[in-house]
């Protein structure tokens, strides 16, 4: 038994050493969300995970929040940013190349990189959004085909997801998405609703703080 214990617990020392952390979460004053973040964005993933072991995002604000659309988050200028002010310029000094996944899609609750109108729609390095969307009936999607996705057909499975459960397909293959809220979905609601001023930051701050979920290995 002696002779198995330090294999033990240098087994134990290489799992957690090689765990990933693949959740995080967002804890705000509605509530928190909890987000598992996808590993077939790599680029995005890993790059939110730097920033969140920096603490880059605490006391950054939800600044920008459209209900049945969306609420936007992650500009560093947003810190203790004054009322009334404009935010959604800040940025980090650098952007991350578009990691497009055609399963995934713009469903309620899914955590995607905001960008500006670059032709490669590469990501911002810092600022995020968290899908609330709407339920969608088969003749707007016919019509968003049409009209906004290029007559590129919607897969009959988010199709349905949209119909019963709403989201924003109209973004879909055109911003990456990188995780998905699996709970605190009505954390979004509440922060959707409040009261807005004209460039829809909220009248009252709606501050964040982000957290690693630590994930460990074991033998």
């Amino acid at each position: 038994m002696k002779r198995l214990l330090p294999l033990l617990l240098f087994l134990l020392s290489f799992g957690t050493t090689m765990a990933k952390n693949r959740k995080v979460k967002v804890i705000t004053p509605y509530g928190t969300m909890i987000i598992r973040l996808y590993d077939q964005t790599p680029l995005h993933r890993d790059n939110f995970i730097k920033l969140v072991k920096a603490g880059f995002y605490d006391s950054t604000l939800f600044h920008r929040v459209i209900n049945t659309f969306m609420i936007q988050g992650g500009d560093p200028d947003s810190k203790h940013a004054q009322p009334g002010a404009a935010l959604g310029n800040g940025d980090q000094p650098y952007t991350i190349p578009a990691e497009f996944q055609l399963d995934l899609y713009h469903m309620k609750g899914a955590l995607a990189a905001a960008r500006d109108n670059n032709p490669a729609k590469a990501s911002s390095g810092c600022q995020f959004y968290i899908v609330q969307g709407k339920k969608w009936t088969d003749e707007q999607l016919d019509k968003l085909e049409q009209t906004r996705l290029g007559g590129r057909k919607i897969p009959v499975d988010q199709r349905e997801y949209y119909k019963n459960y709403g989201g924003t397909p109209q973004l879909d293959q055109s911003y990456t998405i990188f995780g998905q809220v699996i709970k605190g979905l009505d954390v979004i609601d509440k922060i959707a609703t409040q009261k807005t001023d004209a460039n829809d930051r909220p009248l009252t701050d709606v501050p964040m703080k982000i957290r690693l979920i630590h994930k460990f290995l074991f033998f």
